[in-house]
C-alpha cells in the first residue's frame, strides 16, 4: 500500500468515527429533546387534569338521588358511574359511542355516557338501570319484558338496550315491531340475537301500557 492510500483510508476512516460521533449526538439530543417535551406535556396534562379539588367537586342527580362526586375534566359519565359511584350496571363495549352498552337516560333522553362529559350533566336528571325498578324492588315493565321472554344471551348488552328502549317508549309508547327496531338501532349486540332482543322489548312495551293504562 503506498503512502497516499494508507493516508486517504486514514481520512476516510477519521470522517467515519466523525459521522458516528455526529450521528450519535443527533440522535441523543433529539432523545433529549422528546424526553423534556414528554415531560411538559405529562406536567401540563397533570395539571390540567389534577387542578383545584374544589373545583371538581360536583353534585350531580343520578337516580333520583343527590351524589357528591370528584371529577376531572375530561371524564366520561359512564367512568364516573362505574368507578366514582359503582353503578356498573352501564357497561363500557366500544367506549366510542358505537355499540350502545353504556346508554344511559339524561333528561329522560337515552345517551351514550361514554361520550358525555360528566361536568355537563350537572343540572340534569341522569337515569342508570339501577334506576329504573321502584323502591320496594319492582322491576319497571322494560326490565320484566325481558323476563317474560327471556331476550338475551350473555347480556352484556341488555342495560344498554333497556334504557334505549325506555328512552324511546316516552316518546313513542305504542310502536310498531318495525317502528321499535328503527328507535333502538343504535345499540348492538355481540350475540346478534336481535330479533329475540326486539320481541323481549315489544313485551316489555306492552307491559309498560298496562301501567300507565295505555
Amino acid at each position: 500500500m503506498t503512502d497516499e492510500t494508507d493516508g486517504q483510508a486514514m481520512e476516510d476512516a477519521a470522517k467515519g468515527v466523525s459521522r458516528r460521533n455526529f450521528i450519535k449526538g443527533v440522535i441523543s439530543s433529539g432523545v433529549a429533546v422528546s424526553s423534556a417535551n414528554y415531560l411538559f406535556r405529562a406536567t401540563s396534562v397533570f395539571a390540567q387534569t389534577a387542578g383545584d379539588p374544589g373545583d371538581r367537586l360536583l353534585t350531580l342527580n343520578v337516580n333520583g338521588q343527590q351524589r357528591r362526586v370528584d371529577v376531572m375534566k375530561q371524564e366520561t359519565l359512564a367512568f364516573t358511574l362505574r368507578y366514582k359511584l359503582g353503578l356498573t350496571g352501564t357497561k363500557l363495549g366500544c367506549d366510542r359511542a358505537e355499540c350502545g352498552a353504556c346508554t344511559v337516560l339524561i333528561d329522560d333522553v337515552p345517551h351514550y355516557s361514554c361520550s358525555v362529559l360528566t361536568h355537563t350533566v350537572r343540572g340534569k336528571k341522569v337515569v342508570s338501570i339501577e334506576g329504573l325498578a321502584s323502591p320496594d324492588g319492582t322491576l319497571h315493565p322494560v326490565q320484566q319484558g325481558v323476563i317474560d321472554e327471556q331476550g338475551f344471551q350473555c347480556a352484556f348488552c341488555m342495560p344498554g338496550f333497556i334504557m334505549a328502549t325506555t328512552g324511546f317508549l316516552k316518546t313513542n309508547p305504542n310502536p310498531t315491531r318495525s317502528e321499535l327496531a328503527h328507535g333502538i338501532s343504535g345499540n348492538l349486540c355481540r350475540c346478534q340475537d336481535y330479533d329475540k332482543i326486539l320481541t323481549a322489548m315489544m313485551r316489555g312495551a306492552e307491559n309498560l301500557r298496562k301501567v300507565n293504562h295505555v
